[in-house]
């Protein structure tokens, strides 16, 4: 059991680290649709791009001449260029989201995952605990290679992942499962859904909105050494450990 010293110490960490944005948002809006949200600062620099944004005191209009997916796509893209030869994005990922009403449904345009903060989107992510039986329950964490643009060297599951447009929840579950811990498709298709979590809180590349669906899967016994997984990754996770459950 964790002591309740601890549970309560992570749990003021994460409402300190969860907490929502205190900096009056603007929406960005596509046909009366909020599809985003920025602070003042960033706000202001899209008053440069006049044939992408009508940047109002109370919020942000996308062009309507700009009527559909590939034309919203392409202007876009190229201003997340603009800002990221500037530095005011995080490192370029050659990967798309899609911005839409809800998960799966048509989007209104595609942006680059860098991005993606930037511009305050909806985001979607799948994340997998590893679990371990013996004696006890146990789970398997990561630790983020410090090369990562987002939360370098931090804890975090197993396997988690951005889901990309196009891309299903299983689908990004088995590909990310594979790069981040080698664990291969026959086993990571039997990762069973647990529920999400939601965020939304603000992060120095800009706002976090981001819905996770989170996942358990039970590991074989090849996992329970407690020194380190019997799987080869990407490199994207700087080492591995388990921990027990509560």
């Amino acid at each position: 059991m964790i002591e309740a010293a601890i549970v309560t110490a992570i749990r003021r960490r994460l409402t300190s680290a969860l907490a929502p944005p205190r900096e009056l948002l603007r929406p960005l809006r596509i046909e009366g649709h909020a599809v985003g949200w920025l602070d003042g600062q960033r706000a202001l620099r899209l008053r440069a791009f006049a044939d992408v944004f009508d940047v109002r005191d109370e919020e942000i209009a996308v062009a309507p001449q700009l009527a559909d997916v590939a034309m919203r796509t392409v202007a876009f893209d190229r201003v997340a260029r603009i800002l990221a030869a500037e530095g005011a994005l995080t490192a370029w990922r050659d990967e798309l989201y899609a911005v839409a009403p809800r998960f799966g449904a048509p989007p209104w345009f595609l942006l680059e995952r860098a991005a993606a903060r930037y511009f305050g989107i909806h985001t979607y992510a799948a994340h997998v605990n590893g679990i371990v039986e013996n004696s006890s329950v146990r789970t398997w964490l990561a630790r983020r290679s410090p090369t990562k643009a987002i939360d370098p060297g931090m804890l975090d599951n197993l396997v988690g992942g951005g889901i990309a447009a196009g891309q299903s929840v299983a689908d990004a579950v088995v590909k990310e499962a594979l790069e981040e811990a080698g664990i291969d498709a026959s086993l990571a298709g039997c990762a069973r859904p647990a529920g999400t979590v939601d965020i939304c809180r603000a992060q120095p590349d800009g706002l976090q909105r981001e819905t996770i669906f989170v996942h358990d899967l039970s590991l074989p016994r090849r996992w329970r050494s407690s020194r380190a997984p019997p799987c080869r990754t990407s490199g994207r996770g700087a080492d591995h450990r388990q921990r027990g459950r509560p």
